[in-house]
């Protein structure tokens, strides 16, 4: 599979885009990016998303922002209903076409704020996701100008949000030029098919066709952080969703998400979570 950047068609009648997408057999990963935000609303699915250093478990009624160039992916496990498909419902939009839209109006300022935030992804309350969802399905439905006002009356209400969380550590880096970008591309497809097992440097370094400091120097101008801060960012990740939504073994987890070492599991855990792995499955567990 082969990076990209993803091009967005758009109608001549409409000035953003959006997509219904219903997948019979899986919702595949696909590492991409866009110059737009994307409003995700995935149903009837269950599985893990990854947007930029974040990775996590999505269900039924997920709703994700993600920000402009911010790499992302979703990759299905299972349907909810199987004679269903599984939807995502996604609304892309220029952030400077939304700001002369709302032209800095007072009552749009919540949208503008969000925005800011969303630069870094951001994951929706249920209650929220559960609000909108109705004008996201009807959406598809409507001319062209209901459709643009179904969109900022979306917005509106998401950007009320208070218990909307970030996702990704950092911001999508501005790509200097379409060749480092192909090249981060690659290196990070790699990591997020492959981050359960060992990954040396020197594989990361032959696959972006760099020498190990380049691939280094490279790495943290488009991410913003170490090479093995991210992978380590990942493999956390998967370990918080297994955590929380399966019954699996601690140590179980650990092999699985791409550590030899429980100790070393153990360590890492609890300093990018501050409590121990059981510490933070027992949160779920009491709920």
């Amino acid at each position: 599979m082969r990076p990209y950047l993803e091009v967005l068609s758009r109608p001549p009648e409409a000035s953003w885009s959006m997509l219904n997408r219903r997948l019979d057999d899986c919702i595949p990963f696909q590492w991409h990016h866009h110059p737009e935000f994307e409003l995700t609303l995935t149903l009837n699915s269950i599985g893990q998303r990854f947007i930029g250093d974040h990775s996590g478990e999505y269900e039924d009624g997920d709703l994700v922002l993600v920000g402009p160039n911010l790499p992302h992916s979703w990759a299905s496990r299972a349907k909810i209903e199987e004679k269903k498909p599984h939807i995502a419902l996604v609304l892309w939009f220029h952030r400077d076409w939304l700001l002369q839209m709302t032209g800095g109006a007072v009552e749009f300022r919540p949208v503008e704020a969000m925005l800011r935030r969303g630069d870094n992804g951001l994951h929706f309350s249920n209650d929220v996701a559960a609000a909108v969802r109705p004008a996201f399905e009807t959406i598809f439905e409507k001319p062209p100008v209901e459709r643009l006002l179904s969109l900022l009356g979306i917005l509106v209400t998401v950007a009320e949000d208070r218990q909307a969380m970030p996702l990704a550590s950092t911001p999508a880096q501005a790509p200097d030029a379409r060749e480092s970008r192909e090249r981060i591309d690659r290196v990070l497809t790699h990591m997020h098919l492959h981050y359960a097992h060992a990954i040396s440097l020197g594989e990361l370094a032959d696959i972006a066709a760099l020498s190990v400091s380049g691939l280094h120097r490279m790495f943290r101008r488009h991410t913003g952080v170490a090479i093995s801060d991210y992978l380590m960012r990942m493999r956390i990740g998967d370990a918080c969703a297994r955590l929380s939504s399966t019954e699996q073994a601690i140590h179980h987890i650990s092999d699985a998400v791409g550590y030899a070492s429980l100790a070393n599991f153990n360590r890492q855990f609890k300093a990018l979570k501050g409590m121990t792995p059981r510490e933070y499955r027992a949160m779920f567990v009491s709920r």
